[in-house]
């Protein structure tokens, strides 16, 4: 019969029996075969959400098509024209540099983040050939048959087929707090966690059919625009305005001198194509790229590049409790005893209510609270009654090592009243004390016991937490100390939220969602200043979880969000930083910019460090390429205008580019302090000090030309040797005064590789000088150390400018700053 996949959904998987759905789909009890599984793994594809991939030699392309390389291209052409054959092979070799970089950064990053990705593959077991395999979800196909077991997550959508019960928690699906019991012929969906039973079902949907595919395929509605493209584009764009205006110019004025417009054409696009950061892309992606490898050793694995630049701006983290600042594991407090002797043996009561290998959050909690982690010698159990949700408590039998039949029952503290039939007394010193557990937040249970057919005896109430993680509340401090503002959000109880986030130090003042989401909000006060105000939010549903985000965001707060289920999905993607925990689903993670391999919170402040650090290399970076294509368009085009000769061959712009990129790549390595408060892109500062260093370095430019010129009275050809050098050198201090705003010359000091490679360059462009090889005029060793000397003194001039720039900007502190210290004054 055929298979009738594309039309069969959870509504006609419901209403099927087991015999129909076994018979649509193809299979049997037995399972399929592998030859089957196989064809139909080729018609339908993976079991995983889709992803774009893009070939190797589409990738490697890209950088042979855009406005910056057509330019390097023409240029490479008007040189074969004219037949400049030098030019034409040194411009070729800048592109496939260019091109070369470019596509081997973006590829080891790729391959790291894909081989990472790998580690979170979800493996499941199969009935193949009628036996049962493990084999990696992704292979799955419809008509297979899956066991799934306590602590499995749901590899597809199954129709149950064959066991008693399974119970599912689906939170991360439908919202819902708390696991649901299916049984044979009902259907779960993929992404669910199996929380106690076995069973056997028939696989109906897989990847992007399954209810959490096409749940993620609403993701793609909600997004924030990237503040890191902004930046480049910004950048970008002045440049270009720059370069591409006194390029015309140049050209109108030579053109109308009688210059052959072939050869100024020519040089017209080398200066343009120096000038327009062609390599910024590539070193900025690089930059990053080895952020990401940084972080992904800390267990965080980066999904888009951008989110690192995004992270160092973040000054609120938005973070849930269970599991992230808390152990996800519940322990037991002092209890209250009635009349049990002690807690040894109430504890012993409630275990004897239990059953150790469920994987109940509760029931393990109690075994590991045991003295000896399990019941003493000589208990034979008789039989088990497992916790039923309309009676609210579980019940087992025993036979004790004397021989005698006991019988134990746990459950909530009002049905254990009713069950031992409590007087008035006891009531109101067992609810007295149940309320002031509640108040700390701690959840109660009660236990009760009985010998033979005795009388029930309410042995004592339990108190389980679900205690901080050790690390929790030193990584609340640092991420304080780091400038970040970390608001709790959760689904429990407002009273257990507040007693965590006190213990933790977040602060005390958590409200309802519902109160701020769901009432009116009171006259002059707004849902963003509700938001900003609260130390965090408990009772919170998913969509609550996107208010929270765009609320901080409409106040002007850049925002990390963490999240692990379908739903939490629209919030991780508006959130400036989405953060999927450990453990998420594939929707989430797929939503996420950062996903945590490992529990916990600490890894956030670490990436939020390394953000921070990569950040400034970018900044940096940003402020030497807008130095460089001042210092050099505008010299050499106001150089043009006014002696009327090249200062500079179209040769010596090329190698230029050459000697820059190479040492400019490796600012990735580059050694940064960490900013103690989030960092922006403040362009009208990276404007402000690269346009006076910039114009300082023409003036130093238009010095040196006066000297070799009208001074020492040199021919052309050495006098745009002095330039070429003069520039090579300079432009290599410049990278080292623009990479921090103290004295270049103090700590933190540039990485080892940094140094040699601006180093052996500038060797090169000195042996290029002395010697020419034919490309250049070469000059003398003492006109080389004159060059050498003078740039030096021309850089600490330089250094001088930029600090003095600096210095202003800090008496003018920038608008958001001060904005983030109103709000904190005001939230305090």
């Amino acid at each position: 019969m055929d298979l009738q996949t594309d039309v069969l959904d959870a509504k006609g998987a419901v209403d099927l029996t087991s015999e129909a759905i076994l018979q649509q789909l193809g299979s049997s009890l037995d399972g399929l075969s592998q030859a089957e599984a196989q064809q139909r793994l080729i018609r339908f594809g993976a079991n995983s959400l889709p992803e774009a991939k893009e070939s190797l030699l589409r990738k490697l392309l890209h950088y042979f098509w855009g406005p910056i390389p057509w330019m390097i291209e023409m240029a490479a052409l008007l040189s074969a024209l004219v037949r400049h054959w030098t030019d034409f092979a040194i411009i070729v070799l800048l592109l496939l540099f260019n091109a070369g970089v470019g596509f081997w950064q973006e590829y080891k990053a790729s391959s790291a983040l894909d081989a990472l990705k790998k580690q979170l593959a979800l493996k499941c077991r199969v009935r193949r050939d009628g036996q049962w395999v493990e084999i990696d979800a992704a292979q799955l196909v419809v008509g297979d048959l899956v066991r799934v077991r306590l602590g499995d997550i749901l590899p597809a959508d199954l129709k149950l087929l064959q066991g008693d019960f399974l119970s599912v928690d689906q939170s991360a699906l439908t919202g819902e707090s708390l696991p649901v019991d299916r049984k044979a012929g009902d259907v779960v969906y993929s992404g669910s966690i199996a929380k106690q039973g076995e069973m056997v079902g028939l696989v109906f949907a897989t990847g992007a059919r399954t209810y959490l595919g096409k749940t993620a395929a609403l993701v793609q509605k909600a997004g924030s625009v990237s503040h890191f493209q902004k930046a480049v584009l910004s950048i970008g764009d002045y440049l270009i305005y720059v370069s591409l205006g006194l390029v015309a110019m140049l050209v109108l004025v030579e053109l109308a001198r009688g210059l052959p417009w072939l050869d100024l054409l020519q040089f017209a696009l080398i200066l343009t194509v120096a000038s327009i950061p062609v390599a910024m892309p590539a070193v900025l992606s690089v930059t990053m790229a080895l952020g990401a490898l940084a972080l992904s050793k800390e267990k965080a694995i980066v999904s888009r590049l951008e989110s690192i630049e995004e992270m160092a701006a973040v000054d609120v983290l938005c973070t849930d409790k269970t599991g992230t600042l808390t152990q996800n594991r519940l322990t037991l407090g002092d209890p209250i005893l009635m009349t049990a002797g002690s807690a040894a043996t109430l504890n012993l009561h409630a275990a004897l209510a239990s059953q150790s290998d469920n994987g109940d959050a509760i029931d393990s909690a109690i075994y590991a609270a045991l003295a000896i982690k399990n019941l003493p010698d000589g208990y034979v159990a008789q039989h088990f009654k497992p916790f039923d949700p309309v009676g609210k408590r579980s019940e087992g039998t025993w036979v004790d090592a004397q021989g005698q039949r006991i019988t134990a029952s746990k459950g909530a503290p009002q049905v254990m009243l009713n069950l031992v039939q409590a007087d008035a007394e006891a009531r109101t010193r067992a609810q007295t004390w149940i309320d002031a557990q509640a108040s700390k937040g701690f959840r109660t249970l009660g236990v009760a016991t009985r010998v033979a057919d005795g009388p029930w005896q309410l042995d004592g109430i339990l108190a389980l937490f679900d205690p901080p993680r050790t690390d929790s509340a030193q990584t609340i401090t640092d991420a304080k100390q780091h400038g970040l503002m970390v608001k709790m959000v959760t689904g429990d109880n407002v009273a257990i939220a507040r007693e965590i986030a006190g213990q933790l130090g977040i602060g005390r003042n958590i409200v309802a969602a519902d109160a701020v989401f769901g009432a009116q909000n009171p006259p002059g006060i707004g849902l963003a200043d509700q938001v900003v105000a609260a130390d965090g939010f408990a009772q919170v549903f998913p969509e609550h979880k996107y208010g929270i985000v765009k609320a901080l965001q409409d106040a002007g707060h850049r925002v990390a969000m963490t999240g692990d289920g379908v739903n939490d999905a629209p919030a991780l993607k508006q959130a400036d930083v989405g953060i999927a925990v450990s453990g998420a689903t594939d929707a989430a993670r797929a939503a996420a910019a950062l996903i945590l391999t490992a529990p916990g919170l600490s890894t956030i402040v670490k990436a939020v460090e390394e953000a921070r650090r990569i950040f400034e290399r970018m900044n940096s970076y940003a402020i030497y390429r807008i130095t460089e294509t001042i210092r050099i368009m505008v010299f050499v085009v106001l150089a043009m205008l006014a002696y009327n000769f090249y200062p500079i061959t179209a040769v010596m712009i090329i190698l230029l580019a050459f000697f820059n990129d190479v040492p400019i790549m490796t600012i990735a390595y580059d050694r940064t302090a960490v900013d103690p408060q989030p960092v922006r892109w403040d362009m009208r500062q990276v404007l402000t000090v690269s346009t006076v260093m910039g114009l300082t370095g023409t003036a130093g430019s238009f010095l040196m030309l006066y000297l070799a010129l009208d001074w020492l009275h040199l021919p052309i050809p050495k006098v745009q040797t002095y330039i070429f050098l003069k520039m090579a050198v300079a432009g290599h201090l410049t990278l080292f005064v623009s990479r921090t705003r103290q004295a270049y010359w103090r700590k933190p000091y540039p990485a080892p590789i940094m140094i040699w490679s601006a180093v052996l360059t500038k060797l090169a462009a000195t042996l290029l000088c002395a010697w020419g090889f034919g490309l250049i005029a070469p000059i003398s060793w003492p006109e080389i150390a004159l060059i050498w000397g003078y740039s030096i003194a021309w850089s600490v001039l330089t250094d001088w400018t930029k600090r003095m720039v600096y210095r202003h900007f800090e008496h003018s502190v920038p608008r958001h700053r001060k904005f983030l210290s109103f709000l904190k004054r005001r939230t305090l």
